[in-house]
């Protein structure tokens, strides 16, 4: 789909000014440019932000460093040397108690830590030590595909990370990642700034001192960008940017990605934030990225580079043009340079991303579409299958992930067919809604044939009164359809939901349960919670239309969403209680040994088969019957 420059301010290709240097010959002079994917995030495949901008911007001739200190701080986590950092900080800790206890008494929590703290021995870290060393191997080798293997390795990791935490209390180091807290709140800046200066609990500084410093020395970048795609990472890339701020200061230091798009509005009004960084780039980055690289580089001027904030002596400032990218003119994703072989993975899975936007775009509860300006594009399916064969050809692969919002069900049928057609042999996941379009048995038979293994499904509710509340445009009959059609065919269908919409009735709860428990036997795993009220939904850009009160608290100045109340329905208490019994009385075959998508699709793809009952935690009477066979 071509962009209508025409609409929302954006601008055309050829309105892009040229970049204005005080030195003409040096508009264009090669550039050096660090990369930075920062923790935290489960290590299992590259994120695709940086080999999209490393391509785009090798291909302008610039010099691009990739840098997954996520991937290599988990990598150290698990290590002897990291190990022997948090033995070294457990008589430091003790003394910190110590000194706590002359001037109040110790709380349970803590007294309980002063225990833990002194079983830290020699011996038990050098245990710990080979113990997390053999989990690094198990996930990286054949040996994953041993259920029982693959559990002990992840359990050692909940251990190291637990041992890890007694020496940063009272922060949580936790896997999975995104459980991990500083005990700071990330929806404040004057407390994200406190955690950048705390050494006690801000392990990110110990992080930075380790993997980020040393490649800056190495590669003497002149600008970095660090991409932001969770609000938690808000913790360690500041610290990141002021640690570099503070000893590199010549370097420009830019910050990107989903998260500090959705902040563009709070970011210019955080002089204390923003003095850790340069300049933020929000929306899509390729064009945006380059024209500040050639601006830095010929000692330009910023204010002709779009989609940035950025400071200077006279303060912050937003430029008020907007680009959007045409997605035939962006080069495949480029991985040189990043360890691929470190990843927790035994066979290796990449990125890729076809589309921009969500090709439905009207959904209520949703705020995905804020990370774009031109709404929904695609590849067309030459390029998308050139691409696919030139990544699997050049990185050794045969397992991808479709990162896009929703997969498009024209696209889905054109992707699966030539898939087929030109022989990819290729393992694939992706997100999908369910739709109408798709309930045919061919196109399943021709989805399962192209190497389709793992579907992320958006079902939200099983209630057709709250679907058309959400403008979900979908029935309980297409989604059982579907629910049927993909277990059919060998397809593994996560599905996501949650309570609470606005608008959502006790009764609506438990229809939309009821349908799942009706079909378990199609459904193979689920992913629910409670309803979020973000900044940048429909719901909350018009609350009247829903019943909604929201309470903007004005010390929560990085608040990405907001507590509410409801005119009708079940409120936010209500919505936890029935999430609460829904996790109680669940189909149990849906409670599975590990979580992280990249095993679950790897299994599927390994063994050929949607019916798993070894990964369940205890095995369903229906499923007993079935066991893992290889198809190697």
């Amino acid at each position: 789909m071509r962009i209508d420059y025409n609409k929302g301010g954006l601008l055309a290709p050829s309105l892009i000014q040229p970049v204005r240097g005080e030195d003409k010959r040096t508009s264009h002079r090669r550039s050096k440019v660090m990369l930075v994917f920062p923790p935290d995030w489960f290590p299992s495949e590259p994120y695709l932000s940086l080999p999209t901008l490393t391509a785009f911007i090798r291909a302008a001739g610039h010099d691009v460093v990739q840098k997954d200190v996520n991937l290599e701080m988990y990598d150290w986590y698990f290590s002897g040397d990291f190990l022997g950092k948090v033995l070294k900080r457990v008589p430091q800790q003790l003394d910190r108690l110590k000194k706590l206890s002359r001037i109040r008494d110790l709380t349970e929590a803590e007294m309980d830590l002063q225990i833990a703290l002194c079983e830290c021995t020699r011996n038990r870290i050098g245990e710990l030590s080979e113990k997390a060393e053999e989990a690094k191997r198990i996930v990286r080798s054949p040996d994953l595909y041993d259920i029982n293997k693959l559990e002990w390795a992840i359990n050692v990791f909940r251990e190291v990370t637990s041992t890890i935490s007694l020496v940063y209390a009272p922060a949580r180091i936790c896997m999975p990642p995104m459980e991990t807290d500083l005990s700071y709140k990330v929806f404040m800046s004057s407390e994200v700034l406190e955690a950048v200066e705390d050494t006690q609990v801000n392990v990110y500084r110990d992080v930075f001192e380790h993997i980020l410093k040393p490649a800056i020395e190495a590669e003497q970048p002149e600008i970095i960008g660090i991409s932001i795609v969770l609000q938690q990472q808000l913790f360690s890339s500041m610290t990141f940017c002021s640690l570099i701020k503070e000893q590199f200061p010549h370097i420009h230091v830019t910050i990107g990605g989903n998260t500090v798009t959705r902040l563009r509005d709070v970011l210019p009004q955080s002089p204390k934030l923003f003095a850790l960084f340069d300049s933020a780039v929000v929306y899509e980055g390729e064009t945006a990225f380059l024209r500040l690289i050639e601006a830095i580089g010929s000692h330009g001027e910023l204010a002709h580079v779009p989609n940035l904030i950025y400071r200077d002596a006279e303060g912050i400032h937003v430029s008020i043009a907007t680009y959007a990218e045409n997605m035939a003119e962006l080069p495949p994703p480029d991985f040189d340079g990043l360890p691929l072989e470190k990843y927790f993975v035994p066979d290796r899975v990449l990125p890729y991303l076809a589309t921009r936007g969500c090709y439905w775009g009207r959904c209520e509860f949703c705020d995905h579409g804020e990370g774009y300006t031109a709404g929904y594009r695609t590849k067309k399916i030459q390029e998308i299958i050139q691409e696919i064969s030139h990544l699997k050809e050049k990185y050794q692969t045969r397992h991808f992930h479709f990162t896009d919002e929703s997969y498009p069900p024209a696209l889905f049928r054109k992707l699966t067919n030539a898939l087929v057609e030109h022989k990819m042999d290729i393992a694939w996941t992706t997100h999908i809604r369910f739709e109408k379009s798709l309930l045919d048995d061919q196109v399943w038979q021709t989805a399962q044939e192209s190497g389709c293994k793992y579907l992320h499904m958006g079902y939200e509710s099983g209630s057709e009164r709250v679907l058309q509340l959400m403008d979900k445009a979908t029935t309980r009959d297409v989604i059982q359809r579907s629910l049927e059609l993909s277990s059919r065919h060998g397809v593994w269908n996560h599905i996501m939901g949650f309570f609470g919409f606005p608008g959502e009735r006790y009764e609506d709860a438990k229809v939309s349960t009821q349908l799942l428990e009706d079909n378990k036997e199609h459904v193979h795993s689920i992913g629910f919670g409670t309803f979020d009220l973000s900044k940048h939904t429909p719901v909350a850009k018009n609350p009247e239309k829903f019943g909604v009160t929201f309470y903007k608290n004005p010390d929560w100045d990085l608040a990405l969403d907001y507590y509410f109340t409801v005119k009708d329905g079940l409120g936010v208490e209500d919505a936890e209680r029935v999430f609460e019994e829904f996790e109680r009385d669940h189909y149990e075959g849906w409670d599975l040994k590990i979580f992280i998508r990249e095993y679950v699709f790897l299994y599927v793809a390994h063994f050929g088969t949607n019916k798993l009952p070894a990964l369940q935690f205890k095995i369903a009477p229906e499923d007993n019957q079935s066991v893992l066979t290889s198809v190697s």
